[in-house]
């Protein structure tokens, strides 16, 4: 057995997973201002401009996984995410400074654009440098940075929001500390670790698998080396080169159009939709509306969602140890049919007016479920599944899926809530889990244990 530095993978593969911490941050710290941002910018009443507000960010997203395949496969792995940390930076003063519904929206935006980037870098960045029998383990650490992200968002948003009076008017709301300046430091907080993570970044090695794509075999080996040892890397800088054809190929998204890479494409992109249209973050971003459906006021709502960051937080930790146990697929079928269940229970739930404890109750088992399965494992085989050829180029395109069909669903949610009710729209997305479970089941092949170069072997032919 092959000995491995793993202090060093574990270092390296935290710096570069700071970029899910700030994914998740910035991606929830919305929900917790989105009780008093709304009465600031007197929008409580114009649902279409509410839904732009929690979905311009998505934009944003769609806009950062395009950009991350043409600058990752040109300038690397290291730099992009350097612009995605100074972009988050950006982002939070911003937002946290806005004076108009315009400029919050802009700011949120250019937030959007670094977790476009962070969420295809990162995970695929962990993926390029750890061993193939810890490879699942430590690119599920991205998701556990993010949970974290998500769950800090949570406590932030606690801390800072002042006690809301249950049945006070929005014009309560909108002169208190809370709708004047509690939601801006809600977003100002994300500028520290959005800080540290630029600081950091310098100190990151480049991917040796990019650095092998580009010519520059030279200086993949200490990497390698450092990772392993001298017989490690000798092995690697062989079976990475025998997947690289020819690397002056001009790698674009044209290349991705060539037949032999079609049913990988088709896996990643279907996965990459469905990890979002399986419906659990419409909890998260629309948590007040839930919640409040289920008659908690505002500050039960946010102590609520503390509560499910928690679980998030737990389930994701057993995730990380049973991806390399229980392999990819299990994890993915448990999640598909664990979801369809629970959508039918939360349903149920809201169609027979149930309230408070029981609602609560199987959000939390929804979000366990979700965490230990859909959320890490998806981008745990995003991160593997496509050749080194291609892997920047197609990690966008599956990246730039996830965001649309993210997009779709974050702004659809108050549509379908107003049209089919809480209850119909959660069994709709009972439904998609069905179907999504019938593609894993079918057409997922398992990637547990194998190296990156032996899985494009099996896909790509």
């Amino acid at each position: 057995m092959k000995k491995f530095n793993n202090y060093y993978l574990f270092a390296i593969s935290m710096v570069s997973a700071m970029g899910g911490l700030l994914f998740g941050y910035d991606w929830v710290v919305i929900g917790g201002a989105k009780p008093f941002y709304e009465r600031f910018f007197d929008i409580t009443s114009l649902p279409n401009l509410q839904a732009w507000a929690m979905s311009s960010a998505l934009i944003g997203c769609i806009i950062g996984a395009v950009v991350s395949g043409v600058i990752s496969d040109k300038f690397g792995r290291k730099w992009p995410l350097l612009l995605s940390a100074f972009l988050f930076t950006v982002a939070s003063l911003g937002t946290g400074f806005a004076s108009s519904y315009f400029l919050f929206v802009v700011f949120r935006i250019i937030g959007g654009v670094g977790i476009g980037l962070a969420s295809a870098l990162s995970p695929m960045y962990i993926a390029e440098v750890a061993p193939s029998h810890l490879r699942g383990r430590f690119v599920s650490i991205n998701q556990m940075t993010l949970v974290i992200g998500i769950l800090a968002a949570q406590i932030v948003n606690l801390i800072i929001a002042e006690k809301v009076p249950v049945g006070v008017s929005d014009v309560f709301i909108r002169d208190s500390w809370n709708g004047q300046t509690g939601w801006r430091w809600m977003f100002f907080a994300c500028a520290v670790p959005s800080v540290a993570f630029f600081l950091l970044l310098f100190a990151l090695p480049e991917s040796p698998r990019w650095l092998m794509k580009v010519g520059k075999q030279e200086k993949a080996f200490p990497t390698l080396k450092k990772i392993g040892s001298v017989e490690y890397a000798q092995d690697e800088i062989k079976n990475i080169q025998a997947t690289l054809n020819d690397v002056s190929e001009k790698v674009d998204f044209k290349t991705l159009l060539n037949s032999k890479y079609r049913k990988v494409l088709i896996i990643g992109v279907v996965l990459a939709v469905f990890q979002q249209w399986c419906g659990i973050n419409i909890v998260f971003n629309y948590a007040d509306e839930i919640f409040t459906a289920a008659g908690y006021g505002v500050s039960d709502t946010l102590f609520n969602i503390v509560i499910t960051g928690s679980v998030n937080l737990i389930f994701t930790l057993i995730a990380i140890f049973m991806v390399d146990k229980w392999g990819r697929k299990k994890l993915m079928i448990f999640g598909s049919v664990g979801l369809a269940i629970i959508y039918i229970l939360l349903g149920s739930a809201f169609y027979f007016e149930l309230k408070g404890i029981a609602v609560l109750s199987v959000v939390v088992m929804g979000i366990g479920i979700y965490a230990m399965s859909l959320a890490p494992v998806t981008w745990v085989i995003l991160s593997e599944i496509f050749p080194n050829q291609i892997r920047g180029s197609a990690m966008a395109l599956a990246t730039f899926a996830l965001w649309i069909a993210c997009f779709i669903l974050t702004y659809s949610f108050p549509l379908l809530n107003q049209g089919f009710g809480v209850s119909g729209t959660f069994w709709l997305y009972a439904v998609l889990c069905f179907l999504g479970f019938l593609f894993i089941l079918k057409r997922l092949p398992e990637t547990k244990g194998k190296s990156l170069e032996e899985i494009e072997n099996e896909l790509v032919k």
